[in-house]
C-alpha cells in the first residue's frame, strides 16, 4: 500500500478539497516559498483538517521552538526538513519535543538528489543510522521536476518501508514512479496546481490513481 501526501495547504478550500479526496498527509509550508503559512494561518487551518488526515510541518534551518510549539499545539504531527539540518539537530528536535509534550515528533529528513550516482550514494551513507523516522527523496525544493529514479538501489534495506518519494510527480508518471521503485509514500504538490492555487480536479486524478496502490 503506497500513501500519499499533498503539499502546501495554504487556503481553506485547500482543506475542503483533501477533507473531501482523504489524502493520507498534508503539509503546511513554513519556509520561504509562495505555499508560505504563518503560525495562525496554519493553526486555523488545521482546525478545519480531517482528524484521519496527518498535517506536516516543512520547514529549512528553522529555529527548534517554532516547530516544538506547532507540534505542542496539535497544529503538525510530523516535522519535514529541508535544510542544513544534521543528525545533532533531528536529535535534539526529538529530545524538546518529549521534554514539551511527553512526546516525540516523528521526522521526514529531505534528501536532495542529483544524477551523478557519486554524490547520491555518499548522502545516502550519511544518514544511515539517522534517527529520522522516514526520508524523502527530491530534486531539490520545489524544483518540480523527477531524479533518476534508477539510481535508487530497491533492495536496499535503507529504503525498505521509509521513503517519500518527490520531484516532478503528476497524473502521467505516477504509475511509473510507483511500479519502479514501490514508495512508502509519494509527495505532490505544483502538479495538482493551476495558477498556483491547488487545483480540485487534478486532486481528484491523483487520488483515482492512487487508489490502485492503496
Amino acid at each position: 500500500m503506497v500513501k500519499i501526501k499533498i503539499c502546501g495547504m495554504k487556503r481553506l478550500e485547500d482543506i475542503e478539497m483533501v477533507n473531501k479526496y482523504k489524502p493520507d498527509y498534508i503539509g503546511f509550508v513554513f519556509a520561504q516559498s509562495p505555499r508560505k503559512v504563518s503560525y495562525e494561518q496554519a493553526k486555523e487551518l488545521s482546525s478545519y483538517l480531517d482528524e484521519d488526515i496527518v498535517p506536516v510541518g516543512v520547514f529549512v534551518d528553522e529555529h527548534m521552538k517554532l516547530i516544538v510549539d506547532l507540534f505542542k499545539d496539535g497544529i503538525i504531527k510530523f516535522a519535514q526538513l529541508h535544510g542544513a539540518e544534521g543528525e545533532n539537530y533531528i536529535r535534539n528536535l526529538k529530545d524538546k519535543s518529549i521534554e514539551k509534550t511527553g512526546k516525540e515528533i516523528p521526522v521526514i529528513n529531505a534528501i536532495e538528489i542529483s544524477n551523478d550516482v557519486h554524490d547520491f550514494n555518499e548522502k545516502l551513507l550519511k544518514w544511515r543510522d539517522s534517527a529520522s523516522d522516514y526520508f524523502i527523496l527530491d530534486s531539490g525544493k520545489g524544483s518540480g521536476k523527477t531524479f533518476d529514479w534508477g539510481l535508487i538501489d530497491k533492495n536496499s534495506e535503507f529504503f525498505k518501508n521509509c521513503i517519500f518519494l518527490a520531484g516532478g510527480l503528476n497524473s502521467e508518471n505516477l504509475n511509473l514512479a510507483i511500479e519502479e521503485f514501490n514508495p512508502f509514500a509519494v509527495d505532490l504538490s505544483s502538479s495538482v496546481e493551476t495558477a498556483g492555487f491547488k487545483d480540485e480536479e487534478k486532486i481528484r486524478e491523483i487520488v483515482d490513481i492512487m487508489d490502485n496502490y492503496r
